[in-house]
């Protein structure tokens, strides 16, 4: 056997290796510390996140809908992302009323605006059917929504908040 040979096999068993550890301790959440460097500083770890959430949860449906919608919104797909989400997501009567808002104000209904946010905070207000929505904008300036859902999850009104917070 040649040098090249053993040292192919050398390579291969230890590729096959590093890849069994990835495997191994991706899922269990073990992960290496990482730090870059710019400019003389040194930027620490970032702390893991998880989202988690269940399809019969308002909340976690709408803030499934404001995520994916903000994304295709950002997206240039010329709209059509935007308008599946909107038929999977609001009920059809509902969408009707979007479209006239959008007409009266220039602006997309479903987000209250003319451009998109940078960032949505989304929870559950303590009345069932009702989510609220925080839209953050440039320099923090932030908006608030009231989105009301029906017993199948679907969105039946957008608005802003009542006196009172409701």
């Amino acid at each position: 056997m040649n040098s090249n040979t053993t040292d192919r096999k050398h390579g291969r068993r230890t590729a096959l290796i590093a890849g069994l550890v990835a495997a191994v301790a991706l899922p269990l959440g073990l992960t290496a510390s990482a730090q870059a460097s710019t400019g003389g500083t040194t930027a620490s770890t970032v702390a893991q996140r998880t989202i988690s959430g269940k399809s019969s949860d308002d909340v976690t449906r709408v803030a499934d809908f404001y995520g994916a919608y903000i994304d295709a919104q950002l997206d240039a797909d010329n709209g059509r992302l935007t308008t599946e989400l909107r038929e999977f997501y609001v009920r059809a009567d509902y969408l009707r009323e979007v479209a006239k808002w959008e007409d009266r104000n220039g602006a997309d209904g479903i987000l209250r605006a003319q451009n998109v946010p940078l960032k949505w905070t989304v929870k559950n207000n303590g009345t069932a059917g009702r989510v609220g929505i925080t839209l953050t904008w440039g320099q923090g300036v932030t908006t608030k929504l009231v989105v009301d859902l029906d017993r199948n999850h679907k969105i039946t009104r957008i608005g802003t908040p009542r006196a009172g917070g409701k």
